[in-house]
C-alpha cells in the first residue's frame, strides 16, 4: 500500500483500487506486483503525482468534473526501473541511484533494461492501473 495527499485530498494505492498492471508483451519483468510498486513508492522521498487530462473518462466511474467538461481527470506518476536479465536492480527514484547514470550502470554490467512505469489514478472512484513499458535510454 502506498498513500499520498493531493490538493487536500488523501489517495491509497491498494488491491482494493487496484484493476492491472500492464506489461510489455516482448519484454518483461519478473515478479513484477502491486506490492513492488509500492515498496519503491514507499522508499523514495520525491514522488509527486501530478494531474492530467484524457480525452476519456474513467470507464468505471465517467467522472467529469464541471470545469472540464471534454477533458478528464486523472492524477499519475512515472519513474524508470532497471533490470539485469529481467529482474528489478534499482529505479529512477532510489536512493542507491541519486549518484548513478543508467548508461554508468549499464557499462559496469549492472543493469541491461530500462521501463517506464505509468501510475494512473482517476480522480473519482480512485482505482488505478499500472503500465510498465520497455524503452530505451
Amino acid at each position: 500500500m502506498y498513500k499520498f495527499v493531493y490538493e487536500d485530498k488523501e489517495y491509497e494505492l491498494n488491491e482494493e483500487n487496484f484493476r492491472y498492471l500492464l506489461q510489455d508483451d516482448e519484454k518483461e519483468i519478473n515478479n513484477i506486483s502491486l506490492d513492488t510498486i509500492c515498496n519503491i513508492l514507499n522508499d523514495s522521498d520525491c514522488v509527486k503525482f501530478e494531474r492530467e487530462f484524457y480525452s476519456e473518462k474513467c470507464d468505471l466511474c465517467g467522472y467529469s468534473d464541471e470545469v472540464h467538461k471534454k477533458s478528464y481527470p486523472f492524477l499519475e506518476y512515472h519513474f524508470f526501473l532497471f533490470t539485469k536479465n529481467g529482474e528489478i536492480v534499482t529505479s529512477s527514484i532510489s536512493k542507491d541511484y541519486e549518484m548513478n547514470s543508467y548508461g554508468r550502470l549499464e557499462k559496469l554490467g549492472k543493469v541491461d533494461n530500462s521501463f517506464l512505469v505509468s501510475i494512473i489514478m482517476c480522480v473519482n472512484c480512485c482505482k488505478f492501473d499500472i503500465e510498465i513499458e520497455q524503452c530505451e535510454m
